[in-house]
């Protein structure tokens, strides 16, 4: 038998030793620890389990730019919004991808139609308004997808035709329109999406549609750009403001539309100032002036024009003077109009009527201006019919009025053959109340560079400066 050599015994003994001692360690220090592991481990486990059940998709506050679909909804999504505004009614349809990216709509990014009169016309007969919608709701079904018809929302956002109908006349109205999409409409409709828009909504609306088309949301706020919308019955001013001057905003009495709205879009935060002027749209405005002169005959009116002016359901006396229509004379009553002498201000800054004017800042340098403003400007011509955006300044509606003022009813039609019949006796009138607006009501410098819009390119196409496409970003963001 072999001996064994004792140095590799006791070497063997020595390894065996080590290994049990090791082992020890571990399993002392495992016991003598294990609370500090505990604390540890059980956070680290329930992050894993909420990152593993946790939905890809979500969204930011206030309507977010930022969102991505459900994914039972594809990555198709239509949304369908009406613009019942006091002019006239219009439809827009748009087409979201998972990203709320535009695309497009056959050639288009969007379906645009639109038909006079608006709802507000029909203020004695709610159900013949509802089916005025008729033809531009049958046109905007056909260009979404059937079996996405249920999931598109339809919205019906009216605007300042209606806030000024009296008693329950607006109500009626808007009840009749649910109630004619509810039976007629297959797209996916709810009550509470036919409403009266408030002025700080329309406003907020148009700020981001813009903002949006021009690739500017997310960017700091003194990237984005300034809106002034003039439409048939209200006008609103809406831009973004550093958060000292939205600490500085006025308190307003309860009920009262806030000068401040906060707005998360594309990760970054906004203070937006808007403001809407309701009865102070261009075709409001008229009554307005027109009450200033009252029975006596207006400086506004064109050369040779007897006749009467229907707003709001009320009618007002719109005959020119003997002397004929002035400049000088008409800047005096739009003045009136708009009370920019005779109003307190109580702030540091204001607009017109005593209105805070947001302090102005950065966000106001550069400001596009739409809707009414740009129509009359190509009607009248210092503006190219064919292009969707123009640079101007407030002192080319000052030229523009002094040539309308200049000109009898008789020769209007030849001098400007693309303004319709029906506005020509008002075009002196139009003219410098869009200008008396901007320097006086706004504060603008007369020579202050601004952009006049109708369309902004996007992605190659162009798409309507218009709010509904801020309420479709609302409402498509909120599928789920």
């Amino acid at each position: 038998m072999q001996q064994e050599d004792p140095i590799q015994m006791e070497h063997e003994k020595m390894l065996k030793r080590n290994r049990q001692q090791h082992g020890d360690s571990i399993s002392d220090k495992i016991h003598r620890y294990r609370g500090v592991i505990l604390v540890i481990s059980v956070p680290m486990l329930l992050i894993c389990f909420v990152l593993f059940v946790m939905p890809t998709n979500y969204s930011d506050s206030m309507g977010s730019v930022n969102r991505k679909f459900s994914p039972k909804f594809g990555s198709r999504n239509y949304a369908v919004i009406f613009d019942a505004g006091s002019s006239g009614s219009r439809v827009h349809v748009f087409c979201f991808d998972q990203h709320l990216d535009l695309v497009p709509i056959g050639n288009d990014l969007e379906l645009f139609l639109q038909k006079k009169p608006g709802l507000s016309a029909f203020a004695s007969d709610p159900a013949s308004a509802a089916k005025s919608l008729q033809s531009l709701l049958e046109k905007a079904e056909d260009v979404v997808p059937m079996d996405l018809r249920s999931n598109t929302p339809v919205r019906v956002g009216a605007t300042a035709g209606l806030r000024q109908l009296g008693g329950n006349t607006s109500d009626k109205i808007l009840q009749a329109v649910r109630d004619f999409l509810k039976s007629k409409s297959s797209l996916k409709s709810k009550g509470s999406w036919v409403t009266v828009l408030d002025g700080s909504q329309e406003g907020a609306y148009q700020w981001v549609t813009i903002n949006y088309l021009l690739g500017n949301l997310g960017r700091k706020y003194s990237d984005t750009v300034g809106v002034v919308d003039l439409g048939g019955g209200s006008v609103q001013m809406a831009y973004a403001i550093s958060e000292l001057d939205a600490q500085k905003a006025p308190k307003l009495s309860v009920g009262e539309d806030t000068y401040v709205q906060e707005m998360y879009l594309k990760g970054a935060k906004y203070y937006l100032y808007v403001h809407s002027y309701l009865r102070y749209g261009l075709l409001a405005a008229r009554a307005e002036i027109l009450k200033v002169t009252k029975e006596s005959g207006s400086p506004c009116i064109l050369t040779g024009h007897h006749g009467s002016y229907k707003y709001g359901g009320k009618v007002y006396p719109a005959s020119a003077m003997s002397e004929g229509s002035s400049m000088t004379n008409c800047r005096l009553v739009a003045l009136k109009a708009l009370k920019v002498n005779e109003s307190t201000c109580t702030h540091m800054k204001c607009t017109f009527g005593g209105v805070w004017n947001g302090g102005g800042g950065d966000g106001q340098k550069n400001m596009f201006v739409a809707s009414f403003f740009f129509d009359r400007a190509v009607e009248v011509g210092f503006v190219d019919p064919n292009v969707a955006v123009a640079k101007v300044r407030p002192i080319d509606f000052e030229s523009a009025a002094r040539r309308a003022c200049d000109t009898r009813l008789d020769d209007a039609k030849a001098t400007f053959p693309s303004v319709e019949s029906d506005n020509l006796p008002y075009l002196c009138m139009d003219l410098v109340y869009q200008y008396t607006l901007l320097v006086d009501g706004f504060g603008l410098d007369a020579r202050q560079e601004m952009t006049l819009v109708k369309k902004v390119k996007y992605k190659n196409s162009l798409v309507e400066a218009a709010w509904p496409l801020g309420s479709a970003i609302e409402v498509a963001s909120s599928m789920n």
